[in-house]
């Protein structure tokens, strides 16, 4: 029974732990943003039985975590509450926080049990049934991209790297210098210890294109949900670290305008029954299988349409412009990082390709949704691809997909393909969510409206 393991699961965490006091039961909104609050051990026994009851609009609020006035869901049906169960496996230490703290993850149920349709996660789950039915299993990892970010007292700026000897800052990209991550040795060290702590597979680690920019690896496994969750994870772990060291750390996929922006790229590949990978083989274009190339084809199919999921917000698309190997086209080919779906150097055992269209600020669970759709939609109708772009081509920048929000949502609300994979239902509250916090944001006055326009006009 899966209440049994759970109980179970908390506990041996309290025996193993027996000082805890506190309990944060976390879940993921539409935006990706983890959202939950602080209770004594005590009260939490519900959540790893039955369910503890939690208001249902908590996966359906805005960035500023305010309820939208276009969908029933909060203020208009009056905010009811669904249940929350504990997710398997979860359960963790809080090592910031300043007494014994657990974390565990929670996910959304209906009062009869079913899954809770406007949780990401099991929006994440439908779209992967496709799939599943055919036999297949994707195995992937996420990378993530972030900016250290300190403040000067008149803006925010990412940390700079010094010269040596002196508090000044060190400019120019550096990419991969093995000087800028020492200076942030501290960080990465207490990064390391959370992410052991709270069993995050994160790998490596490298300092980007961009003083004050990182990336982190995490490690590939078998369930696209359980990847998604190390996701979210990890941005709550490397903000944790950062903020012990006198830091912030930003997802935001574009803080600042002379800097690369940050992005969330996904590895996938995919077994068959046996276990044995379908991308790996030979094709036309190359040492890959044709599985691989309908996949490619699939994901372009439905590049357009899905571009409003992996840019979500307003900065999101600032990330878009020439030079920062941020694509606006489904191009693809192999060994290649300038193109959308780029085939890594690798062997057929690990045959994959990678999804370098998302940014960091984007909700992983909807991002691979995406991605699991269009694979699955290249494979089953066989889905030629574009011409594939050539290792070492030289790429002019192009502009083939939506990279201005209200056209992205207008892509969005077209798409025939992807409704099929989120349902109807969830995605046509996603269009309403997203066109309100896009309108929301640009009804504002901003300081550049007067910096433009308050005197020359």
């Amino acid at each position: 029974m899966k209440s049994d393991n759970l109980k179970k699961q908390l506990n041996d965490y309290l025996a193993a732990w027996p000082e805890t006091r506190f309990m944060e039961p976390l879940i993921t909104d539409m935006n990706g943003i983890l959202r939950g609050k602080r209770v004594g051990v005590e009260d939490l026994g519900k959540a790893f039985k039955n369910g503890v009851n939690m208001c249902a609009a908590t996966t359906v609020l805005d960035t500023m975590g305010s309820t939208f006035t276009s969908v029933p869901n909060g203020l208009r049906d009056g905010d009811p509450d669904a249940k929350a169960i504990a997710v398997a496996g979860s359960l963790a230490p809080v090592p910031w926080a300043t007494l014994p703290t657990a974390q565990v993850l929670l996910e959304m149920i209906n009062l009869d049990g079913s899954p809770y349709e406007n949780d990401p996660r099991n929006v994440l789950r439908h779209a992967l049934q496709p799939l599943l039915q055919l036999g297949l299993k994707p195995v992937m990892a996420l990378e993530l991209e972030f900016y250290l970010v300190e403040h000067d007292g008149e803006r925010f700026q990412p940390r700079m790297p010094r010269i040596p000897g002196s508090n000044l800052p060190q400019g120019g990209a550096q990419y991969s210098i093995m000087e800028d991550l020492y200076e942030i040795d501290d960080f990465l060290t207490d990064l390391d210890a959370f992410c052991r702590a709270q069993n995050i597979p994160a790998g490596a680690a490298l300092s980007e294109f961009a003083p004050g920019q990182f990336e982190v690896n995490l490690q590939h496994v078998d369930d696209p949900v359980l990847a998604c969750d190390h996701a979210v994870l990890l941005k709550r772990a490397v903000k944790a670290a950062a903020a012990k060291n006198g830091l912030a750390a930003t997802f935001m996929a574009k803080p600042f305008a002379e800097s690369a922006g940050s992005g969330l790229h996904i590895h996938v590949s995919v077994l068959d029954r046996d276990g044995r990978n379908i991308f790996a083989g030979e094709s036309k274009d190359g040492d890959f299988s044709d599985q691989l190339r309908y996949a490619i084809g699939g994901l372009g199919a439905i590049m357009a349409e899905s571009v409003a999921v992996f840019a979500p917000n307003a900065n999101s698309y600032r990330r878009h412009s020439p030079g920062n190997f941020v694509p606006a086209s489904s191009n693809w080919g192999p060994n290649h990082r300038g193109v959308a779906l780029r085939i890594p150097l690798s062997g057929p055992a690990n045959r994959r390709l990678e999804h370098r269209v998302a940014g960091a600020d984007a909700n992983p669970y909807l991002v691979v949704a995406a991605v699991l759709a269009g694979i699955h939609h290249g494979i089953s109708t066989h889905c030629e691809p574009r011409a594939m772009t050539p290792e070492r081509s030289e790429l002019e920048y192009a502009v083939e997909i939506p990279v201005r929000w209200p056209l992205a949502l207008e892509a969005f609300d077209a798409g025939k393909i992807l409704p099929r994979y989120f349902t109807e239902a969830y995605h046509q509250l996603f269009s309403k969510c997203r066109h309100e916090e896009e309108t929301t944001f640009n009804s504002e006055i901003s300081s550049k409206d007067y910096e433009w326009y308050l005197r020359a006009v």
